[in-house]
Parts: structure tokens; C-alpha cells; sequence
């Protein structure tokens, strides 16, 4: 790993930052990103909570209908205009597929699995502006991009812990600090799930960066899952017993008919490779709205031999299953065949964000061409106009 990389961790590798820290305890490193610049602007960032399919959130602590009013965008211009001068807070969600710039911090985190990814949340903030003390199931490294921001957290509070009487909002109702930090741009706070903290701008123009990781519910898994397999079961499977033998007791459930229901529910529900290949499709569908931007092989190439940067789209999810003879590669929820030969193509997709020279390799068949082509149609990579590291 590169010192840069390093740099990020606070010098540890991600060996030992998972290890130590991940889903454990939090870990603050100054200078994470040392003269990180933010990618956008306050103004950028309401601007881009003002436009449709954008999901934005504004959350006002005081003077608003009642004390922490939330309101949902997108957002008149005028909006922003009326708020008061502090005690406000703007989010925006999934930034990254928005903006390259804004996409780019994702490659610092190469170190985890593209799917347990989730967005990066972009927050801007005026005087004390704030989202009030909560906890979130997901992991989350806060970046800070401009002005100052305190981090608190209280490790004494539990799951469990009372909240506010509110119709939207999980504040807890009561927070006692156990730690505090100031963050300055380009530091950054590695908070793990269930942790309770409060983040407040100190001063004005505050942006935080926060790169979130998902972590699925159980009940969220099983009913996909369930209902995945329902809607492929036909009508025509049905219990049967064609080998029953006359009844002792009518009203007895049978140590007979009590396996028979057991197989069937282990053979529908608990194979394997089943689950498998669900999961791949599952965890690739994208969040937000299809690409709208189509490459053809030809352009792709012939930026590549000119050194043009390209980047796979923040709007597609990829990924690949490669155990003993199987291989299943996943595009935005879909299982697209790869024949033997193009597995290396696939798995560079969805290994790589930037795509550089090293794929033209990859593409020297008219087999891997026609492999890709629909893939491009469909979105899957684009001009990258973000600073490489």
C-alpha cells in the first residue's frame, strides 16, 4: 500500500484498521487526506438539492413549524434564501453518482468490498448546525471538506436507548459526551455501527463528506429473499404423499408429515447455490435511476490508446462470484454469461472504478467487444473528469 494510502488510516494498514477498529471502535486521523480541497461548493451542493431525482434532505433545529423540522427536496432556490443563520443542516444523498470528484474519494477505499458500499453523503452546515445526537447502523468515515465541525460520542448508550418523540427523526433523547473531537479539512472520523455521536459546525460554510458502507438488515435479507423465491415457485408444486399410510390418530401431526415439510422447506429456501446467486443479484441492484450516458466500443478504445480517463459509472453495481468451476458475474441486478476466456475482462469491471490502458489487453477480440458492447449501451463506464491521485 502506498504511503498515501497509509496516510488515510492514520498509518496502519487495512489489515490492522480491520482488524482493530472495523465494527469495533472509532478511530480519528488528522490529515486522512493531507491539503484535501472539497470537490464542491455550498452553493454547487444546493444547487444540486435543487433538482429532480436528487434525494435531499434539510433539517432545522430551531425556527422552523416545530424544533427539528425535516423537510425533503428538491428544494426551490428560494429556499435557501429564507433560512436563518444558523441551526441548519443540508444532506445529500448519493453525491458520488452525481459527481466524479465527489466519486473519486472512493477510491481510497479499495481496501473493502464494492458492495457493502453505500453511498457518499455530502452534508453542508451553518453556525451549530446539526442533525442532533443518533446512532446509525452502518459504518461511516466522516471526511471533512470545509470549515470545522465537533464530533461527539457517547459509548455509554445502547440500542435500546430512548429517543425523542418525533414523526421522522431517531434523536436520542438523552446524550452525555465521552469523547469530542474538532475536525479541520482533510481530517477524518471512522465512527462504527451503533455508536452514538453528534457532529455540530463550528462557524459557517461546514462540509462534511461521509462515506457510508451498508449493512443490510436480517429482516431486510430474508424477505428479499423470500419473496424472490415465491415469485419463481409455480403453482404446480404441491405437498404430496403418495406413499401415506393409514393414521393411528386424525389429529396427530406425524413425525412423517413433519419431515416432509421440513425437506420442502430446506430444499426451497436453503440451497446453497440458490442463495448465491440471489445475493449476487440482489446486492447489484442500483440504488438510483439507470445511466443515461452510452459509450461504444470503438470510443472506448480509442480514449484508451489516447490516454483519456474513464470511469465505471456510480450508477451501476457490479460484481462477480468465482468458487471451484463456478463463475457468475452481476450487472445492476442482472446475471450476465461470461465465457471462460473473457472471465479476466469481467472481473477487471468490477475490480477497477478508473479504467486505464491495462484493459485495451482485454479487448483485442471481437468476442470481448461484443461482450462489452451492451454493457456500455447500458451505462457501464464513462469520461472521468476527476483529478487522478
Amino acid at each position: 500500500m502506498s504511503e498515501r494510502g497509509l496516510a488515510l488510516l492514520g498509518g496502519l494498514t487495512p489489515a490492522r484498521f480491520l482488524a482493530e477498529y472495523w465494527q469495533k471502535k472509532p478511530l480519528l486521523v488528522r490529515q486522512a487526506l493531507p491539503g484535501f480541497r472539497s470537490p464542491l461548493s455550498p452553493d454547487e451542493l444546493a444547487g444540486l438539492a435543487c433538482e429532480d431525482g436528487v434525494e435531499a434532505r434539510l433539517i432545522l433545529e430551531r425556527d422552523g413549524a416545530r424544533p427539528w423540522q425535516l423537510e425533503h427536496g428538491p428544494f426551490p432556490e428560494a429556499r435557501f434564501a429564507s433560512l436563518p443563520e444558523s441551526h441548519w443542516t443540508l444532506l445529500v444523498q448519493r453525491v458520488n453518482q452525481w459527481l466524479p470528484e465527489v466519486a473519486a474519494l472512493l477510491d481510497h477505499f479499495a481496501f473493502l468490498p464494492d458492495w457493502r458500499l453505500d453511498d457518499v453523503m455530502v452534508s453542508y452546515a451553518a453556525d451549530q448546525g446539526s442533525v442532533g445526537p443518533h446512532t446509525d447502523q452502518y459504518d461511516v468515515f466522516l471526511i471533512q471538506g470545509l470549515g470545522r465541525r465537533r464530533w461527539q460520542i457517547d459509548a455509554t448508550i445502547g440500542d435500546d436507548a430512548p429517543l425523542l418523540e418525533h414523526p421522522d427523526l431517531r434523536i436520542l433523547r438523552e446524550f452525555s459526551p465521552t469523547d469530542e473531537w474538532i475536525l479541520e479539512p482533510g481530517d477524518m472520523l471512522y465512527l462504527p455501527p451503533g455508536l452514538a455521536h453528534c457532529g455540530v459546525a463550528l462557524g459557517d460554510d461546514c462540509m462534511t463528506y461521509s462515506v457510508g458502507f451498508r449493512a443490510p438488515a436480517y429482516r431486510e435479507l430474508v424477505t428479499a429473499w423470500v419473496d424472490d423465491v415465491i415469485a419463481l415457485l409455480p403453482d404446480t408444486l404441491r405437498f404430496a404423499d403418495p406413499d401415506r399410510t393409514p393414521a393411528t390418530h386424525p389429529g396427530a401431526l406425524s413425525a412423517a408429515d413433519r419431515q416432509r415439510i421440513r425437506e420442502i422447506i430446506r430444499q426451497t429456501f436453503m440451497h446453497d447455490d440458490a442463495i448465491d446467486h440471489w445475493f449476487g443479484r440482489y446486492i447489484t441492484t442500483p440504488a438510483g435511476e439507470a445511466a443515461e450516458t452510452a459509450m461504444t466500443v470503438e470510443r472506448l478504445v480509442d480514449a484508451l490508446r489516447g490516454g483519456l480517463p474513464v470511469r465505471r459509472s456510480e450508477m451501476v453495481r457490479l460484481a462477480f462470484l468465482e468458487e471451484d468451476e463456478r463463475f457468475r458475474f452481476y450487472f445492476n441486478g442482472e446475471e450476465i454469461p461470461v465465457p471462460e476466456p473473457l472471465r479476466p475482462l469481467a472481473i477487471h469491471l468490477a475490480d477497477g472504478r478508473r479504467i486505464d490502458g491495462s484493459l485495451l489487453p482485454l479487448l483485442d477480440s471481437p468476442a470481448a467487444q461484443d461482450w462489452i458492447a451492451p454493457l456500455l449501451q447500458d451505462g457501464l463506464l464513462e469520461f472521468d473528469d476527476a483529478p487522478a491521485d
